[in-house]
C-alpha cells in the first residue's frame, strides 16, 4: 500500500468507521482517500465487506479501480471492479466496486434495499451533482432502515457542515493532503482569446521549463479541439533537443479508450500536454503533471424554468475550482500553476460553485423519485430543495411527456424512461421511435446531438463557400430541417471508405472530424441500453418511404420536445408556445431565412438575442395530435 498521508491516521479512521453509521470525511487533494478508504474498510471486515464507492465521472471510476486492483494485487473485475454506463467489470466475488453515481442510483432503483453492499462511500460529494444529491437523500432513509449499512461521505473541500447537519449531526473527520509547493502566476491584464493564451503559455513552459507534463483546463470540447489543432501544428517546429509535445484531449464525450490515453507513459523524447475540461479537477491523478494552465472558465447548464429553456453557458469558475486545479500540479512534486486571469479577477470569484440542483432542469431527479415511489416531492429528503417553480415546471414537463398521469402518478412509459441514461425528453423520443418503427434513424440523430460541436460555424469569409457544399445534404432532408440534415451528414460520413476521405470531406463542410468519429461509439452504447430496457423493438422502417420516415422522425422528436415549439409571427420571428417568448432561428440553421408556420427546436441559446438551434418545421396538426393535453386549449383535438 502506498505511503499516503491518510495511512498515518488509518487506525483512528478505522475506529471511527466502526463506531459511526454515517461519517463525513474531508480529505485534501493528495491525501489518498479515494484509493485507501475502501481498502481500510475491506480489511476491517476481514475481506467480507462489500463496498460501493461512487465517482461523479466514469473515467475516474475506471482509473481508481485499476489503481486499487494493482495495490491489492488483484485482477481487475474480481475482488476489485467497476461499473460505469455501458461497461461492467465486476462480479459476484467483487468486494470493492467503483461506480459512477448514476450507476449506483440505477442499482438503488432496481433494488431499493441495496443489501448487496455493507458500506457505501460517496466520493467527491463537494461537486454536488444532481445524482449525488439524490443518492444522499435515498441513503439517509436507507441508513435509518438498515442496521448493517455504513455510509461514508467524502469531500475534498470544507463544505462538510452542511453534510453533517443533513445526516443529523454526523461526525466530521479531517485528513491533510500531501501537497508540494505550487507557485502561482497571474496575467497582468485580461486576454480576449483564452485558447490562444493557453497555447502560448504551453509553448513557454515546454521550451523554458525542465521535465514534467502539462495539464491545461479549458471550458469545453470546442476550445480543446482548437487548442489541440494549434499545438499539433507546432509540435514539429521546436529546436533540437526540445522534446516533441503531444497534445491529448480529455472531455466527457470522448470514447473511453481515448480518455484513458492520458494515463499512458510517454518516452523521454516526448512531453504530454493534457487539454481537459473540469473532468480532471478531482479524483484523477495523472502521473507526471508538474504544470497546470487554468483557463478560468467552465461550461455550465442553466435551466430557466419560467421559460422552459436550457442554456449551456461559459462561466467563471469558483475559488474552490481554482484550488482543485492548482492542486493537480502539486501531487507528486513541486509545481507551477499559470492562471489565465488577473489576481483581482480571482478575488471576485465566488467561494464555491453553485450546486447543480439549483440551476438545472429537475425533471430527471423528479422522474427518478417518482419511479422510486416517492409521493411527496417537495417534502422529500433534499440536501438542497429546488424552488417550487422549478418543481412545478418539471412536473408539467413530465406530464407532457406522458411519464405522469392526470393524478401525478408515474406511468409504465415513465418507468421505462427512468431507466434510460438520457434526459427525460430524449428518453421519450427514443421510446416513441420504437413504436413508430424508426428507431435506427432516431438513434443516429440522438447520438449526434449527444456530441458537442459536431457541425462547426465557418469563418465569415468562408461561410458562403461552406454553405454551398452543405446544400446537397440540406436538400436530402426534403426541407425537414436540421435534425434530418444532421443524419444526412452522418450517412455520407459512413459511406466514405478511408480515414483520409472522411477527414477531407469534414474539412470541406466544416464538420468536426473527431466529434463525428465518436458518434458511432455513443450510438452503440445507446442501442444496447434501449434494447435492454425496452422489451424488444418494432421495426417497420423498410415499409416507409423516405418522406414518411422523415416525418415519423420529426413526430418522435415532437413527442419529446412539444414544449420547444414556436409559431411564426411577423418579421421572420417566432413566438414560443410555452411562455410567448420571441425567438429567432439561429443563422447556422438550415432553416435560417425560411418560413414555416411552426417550428420545433432542441436547443435554445442566448447571445445578443434568443435563438433556436436544431430547428425543424412542423405542422400544427401534428402538434394538435401529439400533445393535445398540453396545447389543447390553443388548438383542441384528439390524441394520435
Amino acid at each position: 500500500m502506498q505511503q499516503l498521508p491518510i495511512t498515518d491516521v488509518r487506525h483512528i479512521l478505522e475506529k471511527k468507521f466502526a463506531k459511526n453509521k454515517v461519517t463525513i470525511l474531508v480529505g485534501e487533494t493528495g491525501s489518498g482517500k479515494s484509493t485507501q478508504v475502501p481498502q481500510f474498510i475491506k480489511d476491517m471486515g476481514y475481506g467480507k465487506e462489500r463496498i460501493a464507492i461512487t465517482q461523479p465521472r466514469r473515467v475516474a471510476a475506471i482509473n481508481l479501480a485499476k489503481r486499487v486492483a494493482e495495490e491489492t494485487n488483484s485482477k481487475l473485475g474480481l475482488a476489485v471492479g467497476y461499473s460505469v454506463r455501458f461497461q461492467n467489470m465486476s462480479g459476484p466475488n467483487t468486494r470493492i466496486k467503483f461506480l459512477t453515481d448514476g450507476m449506483l442510483l440505477r442499482e438503488l432503483l432496481l433494488k431499493p434495499s441495496l443489501d448487496q453492499y455493507s458500506t457505501v462511500i460517496l466520493d467527491e460529494a463537494h461537486e454536488r451533482t444532481v445524482t449525488t444529491d439524490l443518492l444522499m437523500g435515498f441513503l439517509k432513509d436507507l441508513v435509518a432502515k438498515r442496521s448493517n449499512l455504513r455510509l461514508i461521505v467524502m469531500s475534498a473541500t470544507l463544505d462538510a457542515d452542511r453534510f453533517s447537519r443533513f445526516f443529523d449531526g454526523a461526525e466530521v473527520l479531517y485528513v491533510q493532503g500531501r501537497r508540494f509547493p505550487v507557485q502561482r502566476y497571474y496575467l497582468s491584464r485580461p486576454v480576449e482569446d483564452v485558447v490562444d493564451a493557453c497555447v502560448r503559455t504551453a509553448i513557454q513552459i515546454h521550451v523554458g521549463e525542465p521535465t514534467g507534463d502539462i495539464l491545461a483546463f479549458l471550458a469545453g470540447q470546442e476550445d480543446i479541439d482548437k487548442a489541440k489543432d494549434l499545438l499539433d501544428g507546432l509540435s514539429g517546429g521546436f529546436q533540437k533537443g526540445v522534446p516533441e509535445l503531444v497534445a491529448l484531449p480529455l472531455y466527457a464525450a470522448l470514447p473511453p479508450q481515448q480518455q484513458m490515453r492520458v494515463f499512458e507513459k510517454l518516452p523521454n523524447s516526448q512531453r504530454k500536454i493534457i487539454l481537459a475540461t473540469n473532468i480532471a479537477e478531482t479524483s484523477l491523478t495523472v502521473s507526471g503533471v508538474r504544470y497546470v494552465i487554468d483557463g478560468g472558465t467552465h461550461k455550465v447548464k442553466v435551466w430557466r424554468h419560467d421559460l422552459g429553456l436550457d442554456s449551456l453557458l461559459t462561466m467563471p469558475i469558483s475559488k474552490s475550482n481554482a484550488a482543485q486545479r492548482m492542486g493537480r500540479a502539486g501531487r507528486e512534486a513541486a509545481g507551477k500553476v499559470y492562471r489565465l486571469y488577473t489576481e483581482p479577477d480571482y478575488e471576485t470569484l465566488r467561494g464555491q460553485s453553485e450546486p447543480e440542483i439549483e440551476r438545472c432542469d429537475v425533471a430527471f431527479p423528479i422522474l427518478t423519485l417518482k419511479s422510486a415511489g416517492v409521493i411527496d416531492i417537495i417534502g422529500w429528503n433534499w440536501l438542497e430543495r429546488p424552488n417550487k417553480g422549478a418543481i412545478m415546471s418539471a412536473l408539467t414537463q413530465l406530464y407532457v411527456l406522458k411519464a405522469l398521469d392526470d393524478d401525478g402518478a408515474i406511468t409504465d412509459f415513465g418507468l421505462k424512461m427512468a431507466l434510460l441514461p438520457l434526459s427525460p425528453r430524449f428518453s421519450a423520443v427514443l421510446l416513441r421511435s420504437q413504436e413508430r418503427g424508426v428507431e435506427s434513424p432516431v438513434l443516429d440523430i440522438v447520438s449526434c446531438l449527444s456530441i458537442e460541436n459536431l457541425v462547426m460555424n465557418p469563418h465569415p469569409d468562408k461561410r458562403d463557400e461552406v454553405n454551398e457544399k452543405r446544400l446537397p445534404f440540406v436538400a436530402a432532408s426534403g426541407g425537414m430541417g436540421d435534425l434530418i440534415t444532421l443524419r444526412s451528414y452522418l450517412l455520407h460520413f459512413r459511406s466514405l471508405e478511408t480515414a483520409e476521405e472522411k477527414r477531407d470531406w469534414c474539412k470541406e463542410v466544416h464538420i468536426n472530424y473527431r466529434a463525428i468519429s465518436n458518434v458511432e461509439d455513443v450510438r452503440k452504447q445507446l442501442e444496447r441500453y434501449l434494447k435492454s430496457n425496452a422489451n424488444g423493438t418494432t421495426n417497420n422502417e423498410s415499409k416507409l418511404t423516405n418522406s414518411e420516415i422523415n416525418e415519423s422522425i420529426i413526430k418522435c422528436f415532437l413527442s419529446g420536445f412539444a414544449a420547444n415549439t414556436a409559431l411564426m409571427i411577423p418579421g421572420k420571428q417566432y413566438s414560443t408556445t410555452a411562455g410567448g417568448q420571441t425567438i429567432n432561428i439561429h443563422p447556422s440553421s438550415s432553416m435560417f431565412g425560411k418560413k414555416a408556420p411552426a417550428i420545433m427546436y432542441t436547443e435554445f441559446i442566448y447571445t445578443t438575442k434568443a435563438y433556436a438551434r436544431n430547428v425543424s418545421p412542423i405542422e400544427l396538426e401534428w402538434l394538435q395530435k401529439i400533445a393535445p393535453h398540453y396545447l389543447g386549449r390553443m388548438f383542441g383535438g384528439s390524441e394520435e
